[in-house]
């Protein structure tokens, strides 16, 4: 069974149009996995996910859609695209948005807040789809959906988790989904002392590692605390997890194409000093990747 990876969004913070950001995009973070028999999961939900709502509905040729997005938290940059999200006005349709019970509360007031009457014109609770908040509390209840999810919080303000994604009938296949998380020495996170080595095992095997990847070294010397990777931290995370693919994602908003190619090059270099085995790319939106 083939699984599919596809980046709708993959910028962080502010979605940033423009011509310095044409080619890996200026929306915000929206990641769609696909299973060969046609099930699959969204992860985050920042303005990547209107156009991926779009499509959504084309493909079904107006049948009822079902889907189940994975939010990774509540901040702005991977919400903001859900009331431009199509399925949730469609009769018959049924949207599910699924978060750790830590993180819940914050993302179902931050959905309604958004949806309400002072910000936007339909209400939460007010769509011809069914919308819905739910706890993901270490079962997946995905209608039938082929995966298998875990969860682990990982280090950002206010709180992030990371997702590992294996498919049910082949288990070598394994997207590890990491948006926003502080590798470096960040202050003020309450986590364990082994937290890295937690993170390194929960990263072990997959295939595809997306990560926070939003500063160089020396920007992230300007940014500690702020809940942000330094890229080479992510490529460190990469090597020690023995992944097969890292892509560096949730692009620093001032970043343009030609400094993100740069980067990736200079990762690449990296890698083959070091002698590693790992392949190492950027994100951007339209990519589709096999998992």
């Amino acid at each position: 069974m083939s699984l599919s990876l596809t980046f709708w969004g993959t910028r962080g913070s502010i979605p940033t149009p423009g011509s310095a950001t044409v080619r890996y995009g200026g929306n915000t973070p929206c990641v769609e996995l696909r299973r060969g028999d046609g099930s699959f999961l969204i992860l985050d939900a920042g303005t990547g996910i209107r156009e991926l709502g779009q499509a959504l509905v084309e493909r079904a040729g107006g049948a009822p859609i079902i889907a189940d997005v994975l939010v990774s938290h509540a901040h702005w940059d991977h919400i903001q695209g859900l009331p431009y999200f199509a399925p949730i006005f469609l009769a018959g349709s049924a949207v599910t948005l699924w978060s750790p019970p830590a993180l819940t509360p914050q993302l179902d007031r931050a959905v309604r807040e958004q949806m309400s009457p002072g910000v936007f014109p339909v209400v939460f609770g007010n769509t011809a789809g069914a919308f819905r908040i739910r706890a993901l509390d270490g079962t997946f209840d995905g209608r039938g959906n082929r995966f298998v999810v875990r969860t682990m919080p990982v280090r950002h303000p206010g709180g992030s988790t990371a997702y590992r994604i294996i498919d049910a009938d082949t288990p070598e296949r394994i997207l590890v989904y990491i948006s926003d998380n502080e590798l470096g020495d960040g202050r003020g996170y309450d986590v364990p002392r082994d937290w890295r080595d937690t993170l390194v095992a929960f990263t072990k095997g997959a295939a595809v590692l997306v990560h926070d990847a939003m500063y160089t070294t020396e920007e992230y010397e300007q940014h500690r605390g702020w809940g942000h990777s330094d890229d080479l931290d992510a490529l460190e995370l990469a090597i020690d997890a023995e992944v097969g693919r890292l892509v560096l994602f949730h692009h620093n908003p001032e970043r343009s194409d030609a400094e993100l190619d740069a980067r990736v090059a200079a990762l690449r270099s990296e890698v083959a000093q070091r002698g590693a085995a790992v392949d190492v790319l950027g994100a951007a939106e339209g990519l589709t990747l096999s998992v």
